[in-house]
């Protein structure tokens, strides 16, 4: 039986290639790619000669294609799955493939190596212990202010990805969901030569933005929603009584509201006797 090897590629620097990757580019069956003209720029700088197969696979055909890699896979052969940038099925095609892959009982695995999510989490001076990658937020200004609506109140920093031409725009979408006072970095062109960070809060790079012409590929990292105060039990009364004109009882309303408000429930409970 074969199986499929999913390959982190360079995102900027050829120097951070693996040596397993230039192994498997060389002596795999077939290496499926995510645009052809890349992997060939790539292996003429590694000095590498593929021998096997190369299979274009992007988002526009991996449906149709998906079924004839696995079939290969069944056959005994090795897949190499490579994307343009960065580790396959992350923001990149592959996630399909490795879908019908693990649906099928083949074998999977990984070669790791560079990440642009974990080098941007890691540059941005923003806490690493609990994280979220949230890709690229939607185009479309009612799609990406849902979006934004869902994440007000994610505690966890957000890594996301932009294209520079709506950075700008990206940053003011934040600026009016998030505040202007929350921290955030933005990241150009990693392992590149001209590689920048920029860190502040989302009034200073908003007008960053507005003021200079960005260029490059971009991954903005967002610090996480600060702890909301829990405020006291009187505060939340009201809420119970909403609740128990509804129907709910009031041990039950107390929980509820207890509960989403993070207040001691025999406090709250108190409370609302004393008000009546």
């Amino acid at each position: 039986m074969g199986r499929i090897v999913l390959a982190a590629t360079p995102i900027g620097n050829v120097g951070d290639a693996s040596a397993r990757l230039i192994e498997l580019l060389g002596t795999s069956d077939i290496v499926a790619a995510e645009d052809t003209r890349r992997l060939h720029r790539l292996v003429t700088a590694l000095g590498v000669e593929v021998t096997g197969r190369v299979i274009s696979y992007h988002e526009h055909n991996e449906v149709a294609k998906t079924g004839e890699l696995l079939d290969h896979v069944r056959a005994g052969k090795t897949i190499l799955m490579v994307s343009d940038a960065g580790m396959p099925a992350v923001s990149d095609p592959g996630f399909r493939l490795v879908e019908g892959a693990v649906a099928a009982g083949l074998t999977v695995t990984a070669v790791p190596g560079p990440s642009a999510v974990l080098t941007a989490l890691a540059l941005s001076g923003l806490p690493t212990d609990r994280f979220c990658f949230e890709g690229f937020l939607p185009r479309k200004s009612g799609d990406r202010n849902s979006r934004l609506a869902d994440l007000a109140d994610e505690r966890r920093t957000m890594v996301f990805f932009e294209a520079p031409h709506r950075l700008e725009v990206m940053l003011r979408a934040l600026h009016e969901r998030f505040g202007a006072d929350r921290r955030v970095a933005v990241c150009r062109e990693l392992t590149k030569t001209y590689e920048e960070v920029i860190r502040g809060t989302l009034r200073e790079l908003l007008e960053w933005a507005e003021n200079n012409e960005v260029r490059g590929e971009i991954a903005v990292v967002v610090g996480g929603a600060p702890e909301q105060e829990p405020g006291k039990p009187e505060d939340h009364v009201a809420a119970v009584n909403e609740l128990i004109s509804q129907g709910i009882r009031l041990k039950e309303a107390v929980a509820a509201v207890a509960d989403d408000a993070r207040v001691s429930k025999r406090e709250l409970y108190s409370a609302v006797l004393a008000a009546r």
